[in-house]
């Protein structure tokens, strides 16, 4: 990635900036980086999404543990798009949640905004704060604090 990044970043180049893959990847886009403090990205939800087949039948919902997912992994973008994708082969894994608060249910058809700010960084460690939104409702929100490991 170069020192200058282009927005908005397709799901090609997020690929090439995080491990995640399908059935697992939950970031479609990002559309606005504020290095080292605040990102913006969203996951288009569609009812092609493998866990809708049993949450819940005939009354499919997005689980709150993936929308948790989805904002640690524009955490995870936050910080590769801030060090320009060098990170030296590291992995970035999550460690502890807090503070998270359903508000809101996810079903097909939401596109779901995931805003990530750093609260701020010890030793290996990232706290990000992250507030996921449906149409501007917010849907959740959670304190996210990732590891980055060698791998």
């Amino acid at each position: 990635m170069s020192s200058t990044v282009q927005l908005p970043i397709d799901v090609t180049a997020i690929q090439a900036l995080i491990p995640h893959r399908y059935p697992f990847l939950l970031v479609d886009r990002v559309t606005e980086l504020d290095p080292h403090k605040r990102v913006l990205a969203y996951k288009n939800v569609t009812i092609n999404e493998h866990f809708f087949n049993g949450h819940f039948p005939n009354h499919p919902v997005m689980p709150g543990v993936l929308v948790i997912e989805a904002l640690a992994q524009a955490g995870g973008l936050l910080t590769q798009l801030s060090n320009n994708g060098n990170t030296d082969g590291k992995l970035f894994y999550l460690v502890k949640i807090d503070n998270a608060k359903f508000s809101r249910m996810v079903v097909p058809g939401d596109r779901l905004e995931l805003e990530v700010t750093l609260k701020r960084t010890i030793r290996n460690m990232a706290l990000y704060c992250g507030v996921a939104r449906v149409d501007g409702e917010q849907a959740a929100c959670a304190d996210i604090l990732c590891a980055e490991v060698k791998s």
